[in-house]
């Protein structure tokens, strides 16, 4: 509502200044006014076709039109500074007025046609030979920009073109952890398609081009909170499939403490009682230093939706049901595994050759200091076809108590990561009875992510001051998982992504480096694969 506000402002904004702007170049003011003959006639001025002005109504790129239609209309009046260029970009019925009422400000003709026409004279008199000409020519151009000045706009528009083409078409992203291994590596540089699932436009408007959410070597956060504008996302090119991977802002990233290693959220350090093994974490905490961040700058996630809105899941001994049904596995799933190498021990030659421990993230140690290695079932056949003594065994997942969505131990115990569940995902526009006992899976649903205001006293849930025994979704919800099971922080541990947290869909891998980083060398097998794995 904000934006369309805004907009609506700006358009009266800039039909007034339009009316008072055309009489200078011998247009009726009253053509300024007039929906769409004011953009007609604005063309005229400046030298375009009548139909360059159909191309405001194409979205995003009706942003480069304006631009380039603003500028030629202030050069028109003889405004060729970067200042004025750079004003008509940022601010154009403000220039358009000064213009109006500048009596030393006239008209001097389309300036796309006259710049078009200047040029071809310099070609003309270069290609006759006529240097005098040419020179009088290159001395007199008044479209003619110093070296700085090409450099700063060049620039300019570079950082613009990226940081919008970042902002509403596709961005790139790097695999971070080690969630979706071995389907997606660490180190794999991805680009995302945001318009696939909808474009969502900017909420947090003031912020340093092309970075997400830090400042890198200052340790801040890259933007400011305010201004903002409320969600809003475009018509989806495609739906959002089941077992398809996603990128979404992490839910629960709201309020974190960020430490060199990753961020925690704050309800996360409060559930592990100081047994996350991170000093500098336990030192904000005792400072109470967090950062609160907006949906669209909490840190980026990619997962495997596993199920859809309205869908019903389980895990029973690892494997996932959807609606009472097997759920379709992905192909490298890894599980975590205890390994006794065979006497004659395991050479590289085996462990390059099947993809094993080729990462730092591929090993980890538990709480004996014992190794566990997640491994897909073909490394686990191969391992075991070593004979020798070698034995590969599955971990035991034991319950984790509060360390697992919807952390409720009293109402849902004995959750693992391998035995979870059943959870309905919550439909937008679907009604569910609330109770004392299912309030802690649907809680943070109702009151942060649909700005409600929920308490519970006692046996009585009270959502908006007024008790409540049921409740209707306003928006779509998902459950997303990573391939690597016993190594991934997923839905498992902070339950649904809403919709309003969907960034886009993993299209290609266009880089990749082994650990991620360039030091240990890059993986040329895994360029140009695509991100859309089963």
């Amino acid at each position: 509502m904000i934006l369309v506000l805004y907009l609506a402002i700006f358009y009266v904004l800039l039909s007034l200044s339009l009316y008072l702007l055309f009489p200078k170049a011998d247009l009726a003011a009253v053509d300024g006014l007039i929906p769409g003959k004011n953009f007609i006639k604005w063309c005229e001025i400046i030298g375009r076709p009548a139909w360059w002005s159909l191309m405001l109504l194409i979205p995003i790129l009706n942003i480069f039109i304006f631009c380039g239609m603003a500028v030629n209309l202030v050069r028109s009046f003889g405004r060729y500074g970067f200042g004025d260029s750079a004003l008509a970009v940022i601010c154009a019925p403000v220039i358009f007025y000064l213009i109006s009422k500048n009596d030393s400000d006239k008209y001097l003709g389309p300036n796309v046609t006259m710049e078009r026409d200047y040029m071809d004279e310099m070609k003309k008199a270069e290609k006759s030979g006529d240097k005098k000409k040419l020179e009088r020519l290159i001395s007199k151009n008044p479209y003619k920009k110093s070296f700085l000045r090409e450099w700063t706009e060049s620039i300019v528009f570079a950082v613009f073109a990226a940081a919008f083409i970042r902002m509403f078409l596709i961005e790139a992203f790097v695999i971070p952890t080690p969630s979706m291994e071995g389907s997606l590596m660490v180190g794999d540089f991805l680009f995302v398609s945001k318009a696939s699932y909808g474009i969502r436009t900017p909420m947090t408007i003031a912020m340093v081009p092309l970075l997400h959410n830090r400042v890198p070597g200052l340790g801040t956060e890259s933007y400011f909170r305010k201004p903002s504008l409320k969600y809003n996302r475009l018509p989806a090119f495609e739906e959002i499939d089941r077992n398809k991977p996603i990128v979404f802002n992490w839910p629960v990233g709201d309020s974190v403490y960020i430490t060199s290693q990753r961020s925690y959220t704050v309800g996360q350090a409060r559930r592990s009682d100081g047994a996350i093994p991170d000093r500098e974490l336990w030192q904000k905490v005792k400072n109470e230093d967090y950062v609160v961040r907006p949906i669209d700058k909490k840190d980026h996630y990619i997962k495997r939706c596993i199920a859809l809105p309205g869908d019903s899941i389980q895990i029973i001994d690892r494997q996932v049901y959807v609606n009472g049904k097997k759920a379709k596995n992905p192909e490298k799933m890894r599980f975590g595994y205890y390994i006794n190498p065979p006497k004659s021990g395991i050479s590289k030659q085996f462990l390059d050759k099947y993809d094993i421990a080729q990462n730092h993230a591929d090993i980890r140690a538990d709480s004996r200091g014992k190794a566990i290695y997640f491994l897909d079932s073909l490394q686990v056949a191969k391992l075991k076809e070593l004979g020798d003594g070698v034995a590969v065994t599955p971990i035991v997942n034991t319950p984790q108590g509060e360390q697992l969505f919807p952390h409720d131990t009293k109402n849902y115990p004995g959750w693992t990561v391998d035995n979870y569940g059943p959870v309905w995902i919550p439909k937008k526009g679907a009604t569910i009875s609330l109770t004392p006992e299912n309030i802690s899976v649907y809680r943070r649903v109702i009151d942060v992510y649909e700005d409600n205001d929920l308490e519970i006293k006692g046996s009585k849930i009270i959502i908006n001051q007024q008790e409540a025994g049921e409740y209707t979704f306003k928006q779509d919800y998902y459950w997303a998982m990573g391939d690597n099971r016993h190594n991934s922080e997923d839905s498992r541990a902070w339950g649904f992504v809403p919709h309003d947290h969907i960034v886009g869909k993993p299209l290609f891998i266009w880089f990749s480096t082994k650990n991620a980083s360039l030091k240990d060398g890059i993986r040329f097998s895994r360029m140009f694969k695509s991100a859309d794995i089963d």
